[in-house]
């Protein structure tokens, strides 16, 4: 018996003795010093702005760091830089000693060292790459650990314990990120290409013009700082009407100068919204491309369009599962280099947006988002199109929408300076929408800041999916 209960003992030790063993158990960690250092170092040199809005959009972290003191350092560079203040040497210093930390990163003497490590940021972007790739290798190790010590516990459920495990691996390759903003030539390409696989295989102003006259009138245009608000029910057209305002931005009437654009996509992938923006600017019926039978005429309007799109400052970013400080990150990057021409940026859609902590009630990280989206507005000095969802009440109650059918917070209301509320008209008939070619739809100014509020009467173009001024189609 003794043999046998040894032989039981011998065998219960063995997983114990194979992973202790295990040589990954005798391997150091990857991690460079250096990198870490140098990194630290180009933000010091630079001052925070640009290079802190780069690892912001890297998803650059604390926790990125091997290095403890390293990691408290970065933590107090993102304080001073999500309150746009300076990071140097001495605001730093600032910092820490007001986290608590002073001590604990080395004081003085890690900062100096930290600060004359290089003499240029200029490689900024690799010592990010050499960082995070160290770090996500770190995060591997502890995730294939923990994968293991769970692999041993026979008393789980196997499929919720490999469901666990495949998500938890899965969560490294989202957590990086690449720069998604991409000329509007690129996509309008991709949408030209499109067209002709569909079509060989059958299948006086004082802002920035709205797009629409009536609107124009009761809004003076756009200006700089402004945050507008457009909200619907879903399949209302958020999309299409961004995209009409934002096209006479970027393809101006002659004589007049175009104006450079950004649109947050989180929705749509940015081939998707560039074939919408080219069907709508050649007038195109998309439902008839997609069969593949378009007259030769329309083809011209299609490659005259595409001619006009590929030359407009148009940049599209259609990463999803974005931050708010991710988002403005990103901004300020495109910003920066349009070099001082960007005067429109539109987000599809507010809701679609993260908060910077997921533990928090959805209210209160919609509050962030949307004070984010209004001072980014502020700091680029442009006005920001944000698009946002309204609840059911109004279909419930068989109505016109009010402001406050917006979802999920009042502090959208509050923060933006004009609310647009898009819905069909009053007097619409359903019968006679369903045969019509153009419907007639209500934008309801119901909110702003610095006008009149009111109904703009539109028409919508179903088959080109495209907003019109009523005047159009008043005869």
């Amino acid at each position: 018996m003794a043999n046998v209960a040894s032989s039981f003992k011998s065998a219960s030790d063995a997983p114990r003795r194979r992973r202790e063993d295990s040589p990954a158990a005798s391997r150091r960690v990857p991690y460079n010093m250096e990198m870490e250092q140098a990194l630290l170092g180009c933000i010091l040199l630079e001052g925070g702005s640009e290079t802190m809005g780069m690892c912001v959009q890297e998803r650059i972290k604390a926790e990125c760091f091997y290095n403890a003191r390293h990691q408290l350092i970065f933590q107090s560079m993102m304080h001073l830089y999500q309150k746009q203040d300076p990071i140097d040497e001495i605001t730093l210093s600032d910092r820490l000693r007001q986290d608590g930390n002073f001590e604990a990163s080395g004081g003085d003497a890690t900062l100096i060292e930290l600060a004359n490590r290089i003499d240029t940021h200029a490689h900024l972007p690799y010592y990010i790459q050499r960082v995070r790739d160290a770090y996500l290798l770190r995060e591997v190790i502890r995730l294939s650990n923990e994968a293991i010590e769970g692999a041993y516990d026979e008393t789980q459920d196997v499929a919720s314990f490999l469901e666990k495990t495949e998500q938890s691996i899965f969560s490294i390759s989202e957590n990086r990120i690449v720069d998604a903003a991409q000329p509007l030539e690129k996509s309008i390409d991709d949408a030209v290409q499109l067209v002709n696989n569909l079509i060989q295989n059958k299948g006086q102003i004082t802002g920035v013009t709205t797009g629409f006259a009536d609107l124009d009138k009761m809004t003076t245009d756009w200006h700089e700082g402004e945050m507008i608000v457009v909200a619907a029910r879903p399949s209302m057209g958020k999309t299409s009407i961004a995209l009409n305002m934002i096209e006479p931005a970027i393809c101006p009437r002659p004589g007049h100068e175009a104006t450079g654009a950004l649109m947050f996509s989180l929705e749509m992938p940015a081939e998707q919204l560039a074939m919408r923006l080219l069907c709508s600017r050649a007038r195109v019926n998309m439902t008839k491309l997609r069969d593949g039978f378009v007259p030769k005429e329309k083809q011209q309007d299609i490659v005259r369009a595409a001619q006009e799109l590929k030359n407009a400052p148009l940049m599209i970013d259609d990463s999803s599962g974005l931050n708010i400080l991710e988002l403005r990150a990103k901004a300020r990057r495109v910003a920066s280099q349009m070099k001082g021409k960007l005067g429109l940026i539109a987000v599809d859609y507010i809701q679609l947006v993260n908060g910077t902590d997921s533990r928090v009630p959805r209210e209160q990280q919609i509050a962030e988002i949307s004070r984010g989206m209004k001072g980014m507005a502020k700091e680029l000095r442009v006005p920001v199109i944000v698009l946002a969802q309204l609840n059911r009440e109004s279909e419930k109650e068989k109505r016109q929408p009010r402001i406050s059918d917006l979802r999920e917070s009042g502090s959208i209301e509050q923060d933006a300076d004009v609310v647009l509320l898009l819905s069909k008209s009053r007097d619409h008939n359903e019968e006679e929408e369903l045969a019509a070619e153009a419907v007639p739809r209500d934008l309801i100014v119901a909110k702003q800041r610095n006008g009149p509020i009111g109904t703009v009467p539109l028409y919508f173009i179903k088959h080109l999916t495209r907003f019109e001024n009523s005047q159009r189609h008043s005869a």
